[in-house]
């Protein structure tokens, strides 16, 4: 079934968004997702339920089918693995590689993907450390809660973020925060949340909804 970048960009952003316990996604939520009007959600949604890769009810919203959820999968499989490749391998930074894997994505070939998944080890997690699906699908999960609900005088492995967009990522950058680094909690402040943090022997300083957004793994 040849589809067009859109298509795939819309059951993408449909399998991001899905989290209730039938997958239903809102217009609405979409069109914040994807920076478009409604009813170009609802044009679109409607071409996808045409080709049985959704199902959509008015008002209601939308969810992937078997085959949607396949398509989708393998489109997240791919975005990740390049992001893993354009870091790994092309030295480039993690706030640089959203938008060129963006593109890369769309590449239709399953012997590419498997050659690259081969090159690079077999990766679990992307650079920011999202699960990367494996050929059947299925994904490596594991425990992670946001910096925020640390409590003072608990560490951290910092191993993901909530968000993959540029200016975050630089943010963190410019704090010295990444993926494997140990962060102990000094104080919280209980006006806004903010933390002072411990790394490396530094102190550094983080407002309560950019640590919301960092996702650790506790460390004695």
């Amino acid at each position: 079934m040849g589809l067009s970048y859109a298509e795939e960009n819309y059951l993408k952003a449909i399998l991001k968004l899905s989290g209730s316990p039938d997958g239903t996604v809102s217009t609405n939520a979409i069109a914040a997702q994807l920076d478009t009007s409604a009813a170009s959600v609802t044009d679109m949604l409607k071409k996808l339920s045409d080709k049985e890769l959704i199902t959509y009810q008015r008002y209601k919203g939308a969810s992937l089918s078997e085959e949607g959820q396949r398509v989708a999968t393998s489109l997240l499989r791919k975005h990740r693995l390049w992001e893993v490749f354009l870091v790994q391998s092309l030295g480039m930074t993690w706030d640089e590689v959203h938008e060129i894997a963006e593109e890369l994505e769309h590449i239709q070939s399953d012997r590419l993907i498997e050659r690259l998944d081969n090159f690079l080890g077999h990766p679990k997690f992307d650079p920011h450390g999202d699960p990367i699906p494996n050929k059947q699908g299925r994904y490596t999960l594991r425990a992670q809660i946001p910096l925020s609900t640390l409590v003072s005088g608990q560490s951290g492995m910092i191993i993901g973020v909530k968000e993959d967009d540029s200016p975050f990522l630089k943010h963190l950058n410019d704090k010295g925060l990444s993926i494997g680094k140990i962060v102990r909690v000094l104080t919280i402040d209980e006006y806004d949340h903010g933390l002072l943090l411990r790394m490396e022997g530094d102190d550094v300083v983080l407002s309560g909804q950019v640590a919301d957004h960092i996702l650790v793994k506790p460390v004695a």
